[in-house]
C-alpha cells in the first residue's frame, strides 16, 4: 500500500497505544467513508506500559519510532499523528464556589468567568487533596459545565447584571492527569511526531461503533485490552458514564503461564490460539514441547475468568444501576473463549445481548479481511474522533513560560492561566473591607475601593481574562492590586441626607442635622470606623433651630417646675418672642423644611416671677378671691411657704429658665371670716362725719365680722350719713 500517488493532506495517522502492542494505522477519508491505507503493529519488548500508563518513555517512544518508520518506508513521510489516553485516567468531580460581592457594581461576564475558573481550580484542589503525592497544576481540565448558579444563597440562572451580598457557582469537571499527557506527548516527541488531535480510548471507540443515532439505548461498550478492561455506557442520547477495571488479558496469560510452566510472551501466543485451533502446541521454560486439546485448557482458565467477568459485571452496573440493555465487546482480550457467555450470565441477559465487535462492524469504512478483529476498533476509532471530535492542543507563551492547553473550546486567557497554575483570586483583585454602620437603627455597608485591576496584555495588546487568545500567542500578566478599606468622615455620611433650609427673618439658612456617634456628639471631620452607630436628625424644634443658627440667647422662654408640698405640679413655659409663619412660636413647636422664623422685640414686657406661675387651680389651694368695696382681694386659706431654689422667696421674686419653685402650703387650712379682711386691704375705714351708723355687708346681706366669707364674695362696709333737715 503506498501513499505517494494521494494527497497527504487526505489521510489520518492514528496510534492505539497499548498496554501489550502498539497499532498505527493510515487511514483516507473519502467523503463520509474511512478506508484503511495502511497498518503498522509492534508489541513492546519489555513490559514499559502497565494498565495503559507508560511507565519507560523511552522504550515506548522506540517502538513508536519503529512504527512510524516501517509506515513511512511505504508510504509519504508521518509528522502529525491522531492517539488516544485511556480511559481509566479520566478524574471527574463537582465543585463550587462562593465570592462577597457586596459593593461591587453589577456583575459582568468577565466576573462570571471569573467565579467558574475558580470552581475549576477548587475541583483540582479536590483532586489533588485525595491523591496526596500530586499537587493541583498535575491535571488538566479537560472539560467542564456548570450546574447551577447561585445569589445570595438561591439559585439564579444568570449571574450577568446582578447585584447582591454573594455569588456561587457549582460546577462538574473533567480532568486527565498531567502525567499521562505529558508522557505520551514526550514519548511522541522522542519520535520525531507532533500530537495532532487527542482523544479518550472509551471515546474513540464509541465513535466507531456506536454513532449518535444509537445512543438512545443504554449500551455498554467495554474494550478488553491485556492490562485494563475500559467501560464506557450510553443513554439518552449521550455517553452518560466512564470505568475501568484494571485486570484485562493480562489475568488470561497469567493464569496460562502459572498452569503450564510457560514464559509470559510464550503464554500469550498460546492464549492467542485457543479460541481459533483445537489442537495446540506450546513448550515450557524447561524446554519440553506438549500438544492439549483446547478445550482442555479452556476449562484450567475457566475460575480466571470467571473473576474477570465478575469485575467486569460489577462496575457495569456501579456505573449504570443496572443491567444495560447490550454489551458490546472489543479489544484483543474480548476474543477471551467463553468470557461473552459468562458476561451474559451475571448481567442476566440473553447471549445474544453480548457480543464481541470487531472493525467490520463500523459503517462507513472500506477494510480489509485481516483487519476485521476486535483489537483494530480502538485505532480506527481514534482516527473517526480525530476528524469528528477531535481535541487539540495549542501553545501559548505566558511571562515567557511555554504553557500547553487542550483546545477544546475557545480559549481564554483565563483559561491560560488556569492551565498555568495561576491562582486566579490574585489575578482579579479583591475589594477592600466594607465599613458596617448603624444610622439610625438601619444597617449600612459602606464598600471599600474596588482596586486596581490586573494588566493583561495579548501579543502587547490590552485584554480581559474573556479574551481569546489562539496558538503561539504571547501573554504578558501583571497581576491587579487588591483594593482599600474606604476612608470615610461624618459628614460623609450627612451628605446623603441632602438639605434642609429654613426662612429666618427672611433670609434663606441651610440647617445642618445633628449628629450622635455611639451616643456622644461628634464633629463633620471625625472618622467613620467599623461598628459605629449614629443616630442622624434634623432640627426638630424651635428651640433646635435656635440653638443652631445662634440665637438661642433671644429666646425669652421660661420653663420652671413647680412642686407643691413635694408634688410636681407644672412646667410653665412663656413666649420666646419668635413667630413661626406669623403665627407665635413656643420653643417645643415642630419646624419643617421652608419654614419661615421671625423674632419680634416687644416692648413692656416683664420678666416673670413666682406669682406668674400661679395657676387658677394652685390659687383655689393657697388663698380665696373677694372684692372688698368692689376692689378684688385675695385671702390666703393656709399658711404658704415659698421657696426658689431650695432658697426662701416671696411672690414677686423674677425667675430665670430652669428655675424650681417649691410651695409648702400648710396641712389645715384656717377660714377667713369678715374681720380678716382688713389685714389685706388699705382701705379706708375711718367714720366719715355725719356718720351715724357702719353696715357691714357679705353679698348684699348685712353681716357681722365674724362671718365667714367664701371664694368669689362681694364685701361691702359703708355708713350711714345722717341727712340734714335743714334743706
Amino acid at each position: 500500500m503506498s501513499l505517494l500517488t494521494h494527497n497527504h493532506s487526505d489521510f489520518i495517522f492514528s496510534l492505539d497505544i497499548g498496554t501489550r502492542a502498539i497499532v498505527g494505522m493510515i487511514l483516507q477519508q473519502t467523503g463520509d467513508s474511512l478506508t484503511i491505507v495502511d497498518y503498522e503493529s509492534i508489541e513492546h519488548r519489555e513490559r514499559s506500559m502497565l494498565d495503559g500508563q507508560i511507565h519507560h518513555v523511552s522504550e515506548v517512544a522506540e517502538s513508536i519510532a519503529c512504527v512510524r518508520d516501517r509506515l513511512v518506508e511505504r508510504n509519504n513521510p508521518l509528522k502529525y499523528v491522531s492517539v488516544a489516553a485511556a480511559g481509566r485516567t479520566l478524574i471527574t468531580t463537582t465543585a463550587s464556589f462562593e465570592h462577597a460581592i457586596a459593593g461591587y457594581p453589577l456583575l459582568n461576564q468577565n466576573d462570571t468567568l471569573s467565579l467558574e475558573l475558580s470552581a475549576i481550580q477548587e475541583a483540582q484542589k479536590q483532586i489533588a487533596d485525595k491523591h496526596s503525592d500530586s499537587g493541583f497544576r498535575d491535571y488538566y481540565c479537560v472539560g467542564y459545565s456548570v450546574i447551577n448558579y447561585y445569589l445570595d444563597g438561591e439559585i439564579i440562572g444568570n449571574l450577568i447584571d446582578q447585584r447582591g451580598q454573594s455569588a456561587k457557582v457549582e460546577i462538574i469537571a473533567t480532568f486527565l492527569p498531567r502525567l499521562v499527557v505529558d508522557s505520551l506527548m514526550t514519548a511522541l516527541q522522542k519520535a520525531d511526531l507532533q500530537m495532532k488531535t487527542l482523544t479518550l480510548e472509551p471515546i474513540a471507540a464509541i465513535n466507531a461503533l456506536v454513532p449518535a443515532s444509537m445512543r438512545k439505548l443504554n449500551i455498554a461498550l467495554i474494550d478488553i485490552g491485556a492490562g485494563t478492561s475500559d467501560i464506557a455506557i450510553t443513554a439518552d442520547g449521550t455517553i452518560v458514564a466512564y470505568g475501568m477495571v484494571a485486570v484485562a488479558g493480562d489475568e488470561i496469560t497469567e493464569a496460562l503461564s502459572q498452569a503450564y510452566l510457560l514464559d509470559f510472551n510464550e503464554a500469550e501466543q498460546l492464549k492467542r490460539v485457543l479460541a481459533v485451533q483445537s489442537e495446540v502446541r506450546y513448550t515450557d521454560i524447561l524446554g519440553m514441547e506438549h500438544v492439549a486439546f483446547a478445550a482442555e485448557i479452556i476449562e484450567q482458565l475457566n475460575e480466571v475468568i470467571e473473576q474477570l467477568a465478575e469485575q467486569i459485571t460489577h462496575k457495569i452496573l456501579e456505573l449504570n444501576e443496572q443491567a444495560p440493555q447490550a454489551v458490546m465487546l472489543i479489544g484483543g482480550g474480548s476474543l477471551t473463549p467463553t468470557l461473552p457467555e459468562s458476561i451474559a450470565k451475571k448481567l442476566q441477559l440473553p447471549t445474544s445481548r453480548v457480543a464481541v465487535r470487531g472493525a467490520d462492524a463500523i459503517k462507513g469504512l472500506k477494510v480489509d479481511e485481516q483487519l476485521k478483529g476486535p483489537e483494530f476498533v480502538t485505532p480506527i476509532g481514534i482516527a473517526v474522533a480525530a476528524q469528528r471530535h477531535p481535541i487539540k492542543y495549542v501553545t501559548v507563551r505566558l511571562n515567557d513560560e511555554e504553557v500547553r492547553i487542550f483546545d477544546l473550546k475557545k480559549i481564554t486567557v483565563g483559561d491560560v492561566l488556569l492551565h498555568a497554575g495561576w491562582d486566579l483570586r490574585t489575578v482579579k483583585p479583591r475589594p477592600g473591607l466594607a465599613l458596617s454602620v448603624v444610622i439610625n437603627g438601619d444597617v449600612k455597608f459602606i464598600p471599600g475601593k474596588l482596586g486596581k485591576p490586573p494588566l493583561i496584555l495579548i501579543n502587547g495588546q490590552v485584554g480581559r481574562l474573556n479574551s481569546i487568545v489562539y496558538d503561539q500567542d504571547n501573554l504578558r500578566i501583571e497581576a491587579g492590586a487588591d483594593g482599600q478599606a474606604p476612608q470615610v468622615i461624618v459628614k460623609d455620611l450627612i451628605a446623603e441626607f441632602g438639605a434642609m433650609t429654613i426662612h429666618l427673618d427672611d433670609e434663606v439658612y441651610p440647617l445642618q442635622p445633628m449628629v450622635l456617634k455611639n451616643g456622644k456628639r461628634c464633629q463633620p471631620t471625625d472618622q467613620v470606623n467599623d461598628r459605629d452607630a449614629f443616630d442622624i436628625r434634623w432640627p426638630q424644634t424651635v428651640a433646635d433651630v435656635l440653638k443652631q443658627t445662634g440665637y438661642g440667647d433671644q429666646v425669652r422662654s421660661i420653663n420652671c417646675e413647680l412642686k407643691i408640698n413635694g408634688q410636681t405640679k407644672r412646667v410653665k413655659e412663656h413666649d420666646t418672642g419668635w413667630r413661626l409663619n406669623d403665627e407665635p412660636a413656643s420653643p417645643q413647636q415642630s419646624i419643617r423644611e421652608g419654614d419661615h422664623l421671625t423674632f419680634v422685640q416687644e416692648t413692656g414686657s416683664k420678666q416673670p416671677t413666682v406669682r406668674t406661675l400661679i395657676t387658677p387651680e394652685i390659687a383655689h389651694l393657697a388663698q380665696i378671691s373677694v372684692t372688698f368695696n368692689g376692689q378684688p382681694l385675695s385671702i390666703p386659706l393656709h399658711r404658704v411657704t415659698v421657696l426658689l431654689n431650695g432658697i426662701s422667696a416671696d411672690w414677686d421674686q423674677p425667675l430665670q429658665n430652669g428655675d424650681i419653685v417649691e410651695l409648702e402650703i400648710a396641712k389645715h387650712p384656717t377660714r377667713p371670716v369678715y374681720h380678716d379682711v382688713f389685714a389685706y386691704t388699705i382701705a379706708d375705714i375711718t367714720k366719715p362725719d355725719g356718720a351715724i351708723h357702719m353696715k357691714t355687708l357679705v353679698n348684699g346681706k348685712a353681716a357681722d365680722f365674724q362671718t365667714a366669707l367664701h371664694d368669689g364674695d362681694e364685701i361691702e362696709l359703708r355708713w350711714d350719713i345722717k341727712r340734714d333737715e335743714t334743706i
